[in-house]
């Protein structure tokens, strides 16, 4: 292995490079997220419209399903699709981002989880009160989701669960 890739996959970094790992662990989990969220609404659990951007690239026909439906469906994937990005997140935020060891692997995993989980909560809350309220596209409802947690997830992992 290159000595710079050596150097950048470890722990032992500048503030500047842990925070460039971070993102694209973060993109890798948000992908992962973005996955399983729209496979779970085209085969799953409908929550996707006709006029669905997503479902407009792709060519897609959906059910139609009320904006109170879609919008219950759409927490119940974004749910589903939490469990498998943050434990893809926590491994590769544990191997490659942060320092482990600031607590037990055990608590460090359920403050992880726990704090996703506070974020995840918010966004899940935004984004389903405008697919209900506004009946906003969930594409569009889904990314304001996603963006409301990137803050709240690195702070607290940098500064709280992990040795920085």
């Amino acid at each position: 292995m290159p000595k710079w890739l050596r150097e950048f996959l470890s722990h032992e970094t500048t503030p500047v490079v842990q925070f460039l790992k971070y993102a694209i662990v973060g993109g890798m989990a948000t992908g992962t997220h973005v996955l399983v969220f729209y496979t779970c609404a085209i085969f799953f659990l409908p929550s996707l419209s006709q006029n669905d951007i997503v479902v407009k690239i792709l060519g897609l026909t959906v059910p139609e399903v009320s904006d109170a439906q879609r919008a219950w469906n759409a927490g119940l994937g974004n749910a589903v699709s939490f469990v498998f990005s943050n434990l893809f997140c926590y491994i590769l935020n544990r191997l490659f981002v942060f320092k482990p060891g600031r607590h037990y692997w055990l608590v460090e995993l359920l403050l992880f989880f726990g704090v996703s989980g506070i974020s995840m909560v918010l966004g899940t809350s935004i984004q389903s009160w405008l697919i209900a309220r506004f009946a906003v596209q969930t594409t569009l409802a889904f990314g304001a989701n996603l963006v409301s947690s990137l803050a709240i997830n690195y702070a607290m992992r940098r500064f709280v669960i992990f040795k920085g």
